[in-house]
This record gives structure tokens, sequence and C-alpha cells, in this order.
């Protein structure tokens, strides 16, 4: 069974810091795409990040452009999620997920079949 497991979430300040990580066993896809999505309270699960496997190439929602950064470690199956300039409305419960035989990053959820628990991050002001 594919696994996915995020981790690094916490409670940080405005204007710091953190990294997630995701973790992955189970599967040995050629091609895939890894996001990032975040659910907050109350709201819709929103894609964040997005890198190919194949490629590299990433996508970034408007809203965390130039603040975050994705990245893999591939022959580990790690990706990471570097967060930047937290703003408070960042704060958000935040998944991991692949989608396999995909090529291009995406943060539609619906491309995605794999999801991993999600870990808290919450910016105080």
């Amino acid at each position: 069974d594919v696994q996915l497991q995020a981790s690094g979430g916490g409670l940080v300040q405005t204007g710091g810091s953190l990294r997630l990580s995701c973790a992955a066993s189970g599967f040995s896809f050629d091609q895939y795409v890894i996001g990032w999505f975040r659910q907050a309270p109350g709201k819709e699960r929103e894609g964040v990040s997005s890198i190919s496997s194949s490629d590299g190439n990433t996508y970034y929602t408007d809203s965390v452009k130039g603040r975050f950064t994705i990245s893999s470690d591939k022959a580990k199956k790690m990706w990471y999620l570097q967060m930047n300039s937290l703003k408070v409305e960042d704060t958000a419960d935040y998944y991991c997920a692949v989608a396999p035989f995909v090529t291009s990053p995406s943060v539609s959820r619906w491309v995605y079949n794999y999801w991993g628990q999600g870990t808290l991050v919450t910016v105080s002001s």
C-alpha cells in the first residue's frame, strides 16, 4: 500500500519559517507528481504547491509564491515544503499527496490518488 507521512508542522510567529516533510513508502511509480495542500477550519482544501518527478517542474498558488519552496529527494522518497515569511492566513492542516502517472505539476485535488495525514501549522500574530 502507498503511504504518505507528513510532518514538521508546529506553532510559529508571523514572519517565521517551517519546513514540512513528506515521507512516502510502498510505491515505485516512474512518473508522478507530489502536491502539498492545506485546509483551514471551515474552508475547502486548497492546493499550495506541486512538483513533477519527471522534470522537476513546480507550481505554486499565488498566495505562496516567493515564500514557499517545494523540493524533493527522490532517492529517499522524501519531499519538502519550505515555508518562509509565514502569515496568519497560512494557518491550516497541511497534507501531501501523490498523483501517479501524472507528469505536470497540479494543485487540483482531484488528480491525486494517495494522501497523507495532515500536519498542523499554526501562525500566531
